[in-house]
């Protein structure tokens, strides 16, 4: 990539954004909020709705507060590490036990806190997903003999064996002060002051549900539908159906929690992994875990998930199902990289992440549906996903709130250096805490405004400096156009923002040594809009910095007159930069939509500064 070296220094550009924005981010929903706050009432579902205490439809669109009570590599961009377990394999080999589980302890107590929840609400969200896993339910003692096989991962048999024996002596999730509870009563009771509702979400059961460790936290692929212990019992599943034995006897008259989600993201659920391949074993769990949730005179809502990443139903449908009590269910679909169009269909009526199918599924089964993940890709799939949602009275829940150094997250967490050493530690326990993350206004416009939405992104002034990248918030066709904006289709890898830098959408932004940015990949027919204020009218002189392999030419458009037209040419070298002017047409005062339009192709372009043209005296 071409970098510049341009502009003012981003953390001044940083805070002046904040400084605009407040008022934007605390009013995101007003005239088209896709949620309103409600008192906090037992949810039921009846047929396809879910309905609170007095009979009102409840459509839960929120937040999934991930990478907190369960680590994920890439939120923390630790990728080779790939999971958390060997996460905290690593940090074993310079620091002991009792010291890696501080600093969990110091980690769980930063990452989500009142302040993150409260930001959610201000939003104008009415839901928290809460993804935990279920060592946090664990003793000490428990939790120790877990860490023996990160130390060795062949103590795997011997953890099983251990579990047999706690599960038998109940020993299993007996303390109602365990550091699960507590962390989950935490958040409860955060969302209850700003009535959200919360859903409970077991991310990583135990043996592991599926084959991604990094989702899952498995030692063993599949143990959970595998593993055996001396009994001959599936001994992972008995401990899952105990865990939510213990949750719903907690939990079982709290009208702040909305839905429990028994089980995240099964998948590689198939006869190439050993098992059924149509969902017998995934069913035989559910049927379990409804049975025994019910045992409990508990009537939560019960999320399902299919095979496949939360998608697949095949066998799990309600006439399906192997239980008596068949109310109070509602089907899973998670959303990633797949087509945003109403008309999309797949030949699997089971498979229900496409818009089609999951209406379909809906209405077939007259069961509630809910998208309980949703996100990874660019501003304009966002928005297009969750508009779609919202026309189909679909609730929604994205993913996720943070992550290290991203432009996809709600909020960006600063980079930190590495997790394993203790500079690194540290530097991470202060950059996750909500007052030193870097909110991404760009994200929240995308989930929270209409297809036609546009503002500033920041002021812009003439006469002054326009960065390129600081271009107008809004969707694709109506901010900016770009040849490629969204990823429609996981095979693709193509990037959307191919510079990967500043912002979340198609525009393609590249980072400069100094921290700032240029908008790179600038080809033909590619445009950007920026809301300007002209103080005074009159003509005036503009420096464009560019930078260009090969000759290339620009125009400016206010509203939809031309003001302007810049030839480029081809530099001397890839990476020189140029500083041409040239003069636009009269400018009316006021405030204006000044377009960028890429005539023929250049490079990067840093920014665009206007002066007061000068007046030439008669007869000089």
């Amino acid at each position: 990539m071409k970098r510049a070296t341009i502009g003012f220094p981003v953390q001044r550009r940083t805070l002046m954004g904040i400084v605009l924005c407040v008022g934007l981010l605390l009013g995101l929903l007003t005239g088209s909020r896709p949620v309103v706050a409600q008192q906090l009432s037992m949810l039921h579902a009846a047929g396809s709705k879910i309905l609170d205490a007095n009979g009102r439809e409840v459509v839960l669109r929120g937040y999934n507060v991930g990478g907190w009570l369960l680590q994920e590599s890439y939120i923390l961009q630790t990728d080779t590490l790939d999971c958390q377990w060997r996460i905290k394999q690593g940090l074993l080999r310079t620091m002991s036990e009792a010291q890696m589980e501080e600093f969990y302890r110091q980690y769980r107590a930063n990452f989500i806190t009142k302040a993150d929840i409260d930001y959610l609400a201000k939003l104008g969200f009415n839901c928290v997903r809460v993804p935990f896993h279920y060592d946090l339910f664990l003793t000490d003692a428990q939790r120790r003999a877990r860490t023996q096989v990160m130390r060795s991962p062949q103590n795997v048999a011997g953890y099983v064996q251990n579990l047999s024996k706690w599960y038998d002596e109940n020993q299993l999730f007996t303390d109602k002060n365990m550091e699960g509870f507590r962390q989950l009563d935490n958040v409860l009771n955060w969302c209850a002051a700003n009535n959200l509702y919360v859903i409970l979400d077991l991310h990583a059961a135990p043996g592991g549900q599926g084959a991604d460790r990094n989702i899952n936290d498995n030692f063993v692929p599949l143990d959970l539908w595998k593993r055996r212990d001396a009994k001959g019992r599936l001994i992972y599943q008995d401990v899952t159906v105990r865990l939510w034995e213990k949750l719903a006897a907690r939990y079982r008259s709290d009208a702040r929690i909305a839905l429990y989600d028994l089980i995240n993201e099964p998948h590689k659920m198939d006869a190439a992994n050993g098992l059924s391949g149509d969902n017998r074993e995934l069913s035989a769990l559910y049927a379990r875990l409804i049975n025994a949730v019910r045992a409990q005179h508990d009537q939560h809502i019960l999320l399902l998930e299919g095979n496949g990443y939360g998608n697949e139903y095949t066998n799990l449908t309600p006439d399906k199902l192997a239980v008596r009590d068949k109310s109070n269910l509602a089907y899973n679909a998670h959303r990633y990289w797949c087509p945003n169009d109403p008309t999309a269909t797949d030949p699997n009526p089971n498979q229900i992440n496409l818009l089609h199918n999951l209406v379909a599924f809906r209405e077939r089964w007259q069961v509630p549906v809910w998208v309980g993940e949703t996100g990874e890709n660019s501003n304009e799939w966002f928005a297009a996903a969750v508009q779609g949602l919202n026309a189909q009275n679909i609730g929604w829940c994205h993913w996720n709130i943070k992550r290290v150094n991203s432009a996809a997250g709600l909020l960006r967490i600063k980079s930190y250096g590495s997790l394993l050493t203790a500079e690194g530690r540290a530097a991470l326990l202060r950059n996750v805490q909500f007052s030193n993350c870097i909110p991404n206004r760009d994200v929240a416009t995308a989930l929270t405004q209409t297809s036609s939405f546009s503002a500033p992104f920041l002021p812009h002034a003439i006469p002054g400096t326009i960065q390129a990248a600081d271009y107008d918030l809004g969707r694709a066709e109506v901010a900016y156009h770009d040849a490629f904006s969204a990823k429609t289709d996981y095979r693709d890898n193509t990037p959307w923002n191919q510079g990967g830098a500043y912002r979340n959408d198609g525009v393609d932004i590249n980072t400069s040594p100094d921290g700032t940015f240029a908008v790179s990949h600038l080809t033909t027919g590619e445009w950007l809009n920026y809301t300007v204020t002209v103080s005074k009218p009159g003509a005036y002189d503009v420096q464009v910095r560019v930078q260009s392999t090969a000759p290339g030419r620009l125009t400016l458009k206010m509203e939809e007159a031309t003001i302007a037209t810049l030839p480029v040419s081809q530099g001397t070298s890839p990476e020189q930069w140029q500083t041409l002017t040239l003069q636009t047409q009269p400018l009316p005062a006021g405030q204006h939509t000044l377009r960028l339009c890429v005539e023929q192709p250049v490079t990067q372009l840093a920014w665009l500064r206007f002066t007061p043209a000068a007046v030439v005296a008669p007869g000089g």
